[in-house]
């Protein structure tokens, strides 16, 4: 359609349409952005860019109670709680009493986890390490010594004690210094031109180990990892998105970052999937290198055919959400590297007095 419009309209009528359109759009963005009551007006009359982002968020949430009952794999509220008790447990001074407030719905979230047959392993393992050095500790009211008791009850016989907080000291010692790790860096570049060579799942799933350690809000890791190893399927995925035109066939893996919506019960929490996602990929892109394997990061445009384009191929729930895509391979030795130079510190840091 748009094809014959270019036809039968002549070029510079139609650039005079799209310049009269612009500066009313202007015009009008002017005017709804005076308040956030104005600015919802014109998200729900006069563009859609949101919508998907609203029901996403809204089927998140559904989705996330239905998980307060079904302990899959993992239990996102199980592992908020855990991580909010493992940072009562290092606060200094700790209180006396603390987590009163979530330690009922923990230690019964624990227990229906336990009887669960789906369950991470290490995940029953940390959440039993984590209580029983918590109860050991706190000081207990009629609460406390009620949720005891239930997790008493469902304790996990294989509990090692392992999986709790430490000391600073006993991390283990850094093997790199500033200029070693500034090599890694430097060499962690885009790359875009690939060897007719096959990425073997274990290296995938090695430097998604590494990519673990990232920081995550409250431990969730609300992020998955779609591989894509057919290299048919992995162009596909490719152009997708904008910016691959030239390279996606090139590309003999490609992975989606993708966040889970369904690991919050509140919209105030709605972007974390977005920094938890990219905080995890740049580790994993770092991991890669060291594996001898190159990577390109590449931007997902929020574009509602696209975005169903992409959910239909890989096959995702409605509340999850594209991060980005990275393509990965082995660099040609004789492939072209982008110079991009990077902002310096002077420009990058705003010192607050």
């Amino acid at each position: 359609m748009k094809q014959l419009i270019k036809k039968v309209i002549p070029r510079q009528l139609i650039a005079e349409i799209k310049a009269r359109y612009e500066k009313l759009d202007i015009l009008m963005i002017r005017f709804f952005s005076k308040n956030g009551f104005l600015a919802s007006i014109y998200y729900a009359f006069f563009s859609q860019q949101f919508y998907r982002e609203h029901r996403s968020v809204l089927l998140g949430r559904v989705a996330y109670e239905a998980s307060l009952n079904r302990i899959t794999n993992s239990s996102i509220l199980l592992r908020r709680n855990i991580h909010r008790i493992e940072k009562g447990l290092i606060m200094q001074p700790r209180r006396e009493v603390f987590a009163e407030g979530y330690i009922r719905e923990t230690v019964d979230c624990f227990k229906k986890a336990i009887a669960s047959d789906s369950l991470c392993s290490s995940e029953k393992e940390w959440a039993s390490d984590v209580l029983q050095k918590y109860f050991s500790v706190v000081s207990h009211t009629t609460v406390i010594e009620n949720a005891k008791n239930t997790f008493l009850d469902a304790t996990l016989d294989e509990a090692t004690g392992n999986s709790v907080p430490y000391v600073h000291a006993d991390l283990p010692t850094c093997p790199l210094d500033y200029d070693q790790l500034l090599t890694l860096f430097k060499r962690r570049r885009s790359v875009r031109w690939f060897e007719e060579k096959t990425v073997d799942m274990s290296l995938i799933n090695k430097a998604v180990e590494a990519a673990t350690y990232a920081p995550s809000a409250c431990n969730r890791q609300p992020y998955e990892y779609h591989v894509v190893t057919d290299k048919n399927l992995a162009s596909e995925v490719a152009n997708c998105a904008m910016g691959t035109v030239g390279f996606a066939e090139n590309i003999p893996c490609m992975i989606a970052i993708v966040g889970n919506l369904d690991a919050y019960p509140a919209e105030r929490d709605r972007h974390i999937i977005y920094i938890d996602g990219a905080l995890a990929s740049m580790q994993l892109m770092l991991a890669f290198e060291t594996l001898g394997l190159s990577s390109c990061s590449i931007n997902w445009p929020d574009i509602e055919l696209r975005e169903k384009a992409l959910m239909k191929k890989l096959k995702l729930a409605y509340h999850q959400r594209i991060v980005m895509l990275m393509a990965v391979g082995y660099a040609k030795p004789d492939g072209g590297i982008p110079f991009s130079q990077k902002k310096g510190s002077n420009l990058l840091v705003k010192e607050v007095k």
